[in-house]
């Protein structure tokens, strides 16, 4: 086997960021199937034997370069998670009511917000629950929430915002 077509067969997989059948790979790399059978099984027994974060697997669809699964922890720390506006307004209203009542919470924001609690949930950032009381579920914001969003201090920053409030309170009355 030339280890150059290995070689190529890797930047093969990790350009294209998603599973190749053995034909896709064959066209890619300029080779026979058999060729490329014997690449991505080089491929597979070099990862194997280091000690490196990534892996060639087969999949239903075909071959991958991939993250092994011992750092998909790193991808859910490192890499931006995209929310929609709604998504974030309806997080916002769990955070700020934590924990929720979902059947509260559709009542504030439409019935849209299922979706977004099912995303959010998805995401990490909340936690959903069957309350006990009731048939509706219980949400409230995961310790992600607090980690991507940087909120350690939130105690605090609520703590003042209720001091202030009641010095407006008190200069409001002062000046009546």
């Amino acid at each position: 086997m030339n280890t150059a077509t290995a070689t190529k067969i890797e930047a093969i997989l990790y350009l294209k960021g998603k599973p190749l059948s053995l034909v896709e790979i064959a066209e890619y790399a300029a080779c026979d199937r058999a060729t490329a059978e014997e690449g991505i099984i080089e491929l597979i027994d070099d990862y194997a034997r280091r000690d490196s974060a990534l892996e060639v697997v087969e999949t239903a669809t075909g071959y991958c370069l991939q993250l092994r699964n011992d750092y998909q922890d790193l991808v859910q720390t490192l890499i931006p998670v995209e929310l929609g506006l709604g998504a974030l307004r309806t997080l916002a209203a769990i955070a700020l009511n934590s924990p929720m009542l979902q059947t509260d919470l559709i009542n504030v924001r439409g019935s849209g917000a299922y979706q977004h609690v099912q995303e959010l949930v998805e995401q990490g950032f909340v936690k959903k629950r069957r309350h006990t009381d009731s048939r509706s579920y219980s949400l409230q914001v995961t310790p992600k929430f607090n980690q991507y969003f940087q909120i350690e201090q939130l105690p605090q920053l609520l703590e003042g915002t209720q001091q202030e409030q009641q010095l407006e309170l008190e200069l409001e009355v002062a000046v009546s």
